[in-house]
This record gives structure tokens, sequence and C-alpha cells, in this order.
């Protein structure tokens, strides 16, 4: 990833100089011919006009007089009416940047300089951009080490906490940095380490407790057992075998206790959460397969919930119900929001023919199916929601209308909300 920044940012970077670059030096080298050509037409008017005060007050123009008016690396030519050229300087070799002005007493003055200044100053101002854009090449290869170090580093940190969590280490980092992107990752990871954390304190007493509670029944019905193979006795027999049965109604008992109180620290995972989104997802995630069925699956009714509960629990009562409606129902689901007293509900419907009337209560326990399925998606459902505090009912059985009930969440009233009702 470090690697990939950098090169991305010196890409950026090349391609702005590379377009900018060019574009300036074409504009510089433009300019500085442009420069040159005005100062040499600049030096023919003024030599023009040295030229003509003399022939005016009819002095003699040689090429002595005028040499000290052109610079060494110049070359002119005056050509008066009626008499030779005059020459002033050495003429440049090569290609030559020329200006001409008329004079007064109808002489000509032509000015000459080599091209070779003009590329030397060009070549300097090449020089003076070329060390600017290395400047800015290595300002930017800085600058993208330190942006790469400051997000390949923290996502770094963050995979190592999630191979910690996959290894059984569940404590969370605390560890923020600075990018929001990069620390909502690292809130979600402690959360889900909080919650990971809790879930095998709990498992670990659910273990604790039932070594502990199932030791003395165990033991005691292993002893009931061992008489009742050490005697012939019809009615030792028929006694022991009485107080084992009833040894084993008590380890039913401690199980039964066990697992409901292994339900409770499910509920310390359950938050507030937005309804909709969770819909939304479960949508997104069906459609593909209603589309492939030639069926539709739409939803309906209040928005902007807010539920108590686990959203991926929440989420797995709803696909179950969306792929039962699949399976067993007809034409289109649909997903239906309401509120009721200080709950919210999601009723699944289809226009399938509904649940059989044999099956009618008993839709909800296991291994109850009236269509050669394994019957345990329903039951898991109920006992999803009733771990989170809610509940999962037939509401209608044709055509099938399942509701799950949520504890809601009451919206928050803004300040405005509260001024305008004292207002009234």
């Amino acid at each position: 990833m470090r690697r990939r920044l950098i090169q991305s940012t010196l890409a950026v970077v090349l391609v702005v100089i590379a377009v900018f670059g060019v574009s300036l030096v074409i504009v510089e080298t433009r300019t500085i011919s442009e420069s040159a050509r005005e100062r040499v037409e600049s030096e023919a008017v003024r030599l023009a006009s040295i030229v003509d005060s003399r022939l005016i007050v009819e002095d003699k123009v040689t090429a002595e007089i005028l040499s000290n008016q052109v610079t060494e690396d110049r070359y002119a030519v005056i050509r008066i009416p009626g008499k030779p050229p005059i020459e002033v300087g050495a003429k440049p070799d090569g290609d030559v940047i020329s200006g001409s002005a008329p004079g007064e007493e109808g002489e000509t003055v032509t000015v000459q300089e080599p091209r070779s200044s003009v590329t030397r100053e060009v070549g300097r101002t090449l020089l003076i951009i070329g060390l600017v854009a290395l400047l800015a090449v290595v300002a930017a290869v800085l600058l993208a080490i330190r942006q790469a170090n400051r997000l390949a580093s923290p996502l770094t940190d963050l995979a190592e906490t999630a191979e910690r969590l996959g290894s059984g280490d569940p404590r969370p980092r605390h560890r923020r940095y600075g990018v929001p992107e990069l620390d909502r990752v690292a809130d979600v990871l402690d959360r889900s380490a909080e919650r990971i954390a809790r879930m095998l304190t709990a498992e670990r007493r659910l273990a604790a407790d039932a070594s502990h509670q199932l030791r003395t029944p165990l033991t005691a019905l292993s002893m009931r057992l061992e008489e009742i193979t050490l005697t012939d006795d019809l009615e030792t027999v028929k006694e022991e075998a009485t107080i084992a049965l009833a040894q084993v109604e008590r380890l039913t008992d401690v199980v039964e206790r066990l697992l409901t109180n292994s339900r409770d620290p499910r509920t310390g995972s359950a938050v507030t959460f937005d309804l909709d989104e969770v819909i939304k997802q479960q949508l997104a995630e069906w459609r593909p397969a209603y589309r492939s069925a030639g069926r539709a699956i739409v939803t309906s009714g209040k928005r902007e919930l807010r539920a108590v509960g686990t959203p991926g629990a929440v989420a797995q009562v709803l696909a179950a119900l969306i792929e039962n409606s699949l399976m067993h129902g007809g034409g289109t689901v649909a997903l239906r929001t309401r509120v009721t007293g200080n709950q919210v509900v999601v009723e699944v419907t289809d226009e399938g023919p509904g649940v059989p009337a044999d099956l009618g209560s008993r839709i909800f326990e296991r291994a109850i199916s009236g269509h050669n399925s394994t019957g345990i998606g329903l039951a898991v459902a109920r006992d999803l929601a009733e771990a989170d505090g809610g509940r999962l009912e037939m509401l209608q059985a044709s055509p099938a209308v399942f509701g799950l009930f949520l504890s809601r969440t009451p919206p928050q009233k803004s300040p405005d909300d509260e001024s305008r009702r004292t207002v009234r």
C-alpha cells in the first residue's frame, strides 16, 4: 500500500509538471525570443536617430564613429543613399535575430544579434524550471511517504487487532489514529471485542455453572444405577429406578434452567439501531433471488424507526421470514413497518396460499414443516427474537402474515420542537 500511494502521488505530480512545465517552457521561449527581437529593433531605431542627427549637420558617418554605439555581440549595417554601406561590428555566423529602422534622411539601419544569446537565456530559464520541478518531485515524494505511513501503519495495526480477535483475545485496544474513517473502524473493532468478551464470559460462566450444578445429580444418578446393577431384588430395582427417574427429572430441570439463563448475556449485545437500514440491507440481498423467480419484494409503512436489539439477529429473523416466503409463498412479498404502543412491528406477508391448517401454532416448533424442509428456520428465528427481548408471531395464516415485535426507541426531540410546543 505504501508503494502504491507513493507511486500514485508521484504520477500525479509528474503529470502536473509535464502539463504546466511544457506550457511554461513554450511561453518563456516565445517571450525571450520576442524580447530579443524588440531589443534589436530598439537598437536599430536608436542608431538611426544618431545617423540622422549627424547627417543633418552634414557630419561624416563612419564605422569608427559608430563603433562605440554598438555592443560587442551585435552587428549593424547603415545604408545611406549614394554611399557604400557602413558596417559596424563583426558579422555573426549562423542564425541571427535582425531588426531594421528607416531614418529621416533616407538611410536604413539594420542591426543583427546571434540567436545563440537567446538560446543561452532559454537554457537558463529551462534550468530554473527543471530545478523547481525537481524540488516539487522531491517534496511530493516526501509528502507521499508521510501520508503513506500515516495510512498504512494504522491499517497494519487494525489488521493485528482483527487477528487478535480471531485468535481469541477480545481485549479492546482503544487506539485512535486521527483519521475519521480509520477511527470508525477502530470503534467497530473495539465494540466487537467488548461483545465477544461478554459472550466468552457468559459461555465460561455457563460452563462453570453446568460443571458445578450437574456434578452432584450425575454422581447420585450413577450411584443409583450401580445399585440397580448389583441387586436381583425386583422391589429394590423398582425403588432405585423410581429414585433414578426423579434424579433424571431434577437433572432435566437443571439443564433447562442453565439454557434459559444462558440467554440473558445475549441481551447485553442489544443496541439501538436504525430499522430502515436492516430492511434495506435485506431487500438488497434478496431481490436477485426474487427476480430470478419472477417475483417481487417491496417495503412500505412507517419510516425512520429506531428499535432496540441486535442488528445481526434482527437481520437473521427477517432473512428467515423472507426465505420462507420465497420457498413456500407466492406473488409479491411485502415488508410493512408500523408502531403499536412502545413497540415496532415488522410484518412480512406474501400472496401465497398461507400456512396449512394442520400446522397452526406448531409452525414455530422444530422439525415441523409442511414442505419437506428441516423446519428449523422459524424456530431459530423465534429464539433469536426472544433473546433480544422481542417476539415473533404468526398474525394471520392465509395469506401468511408474520410479525416481528421489537422495543421501540422514541425519536429525539429537537430544541426547536420544544420551543414551539412551549409557545403554544
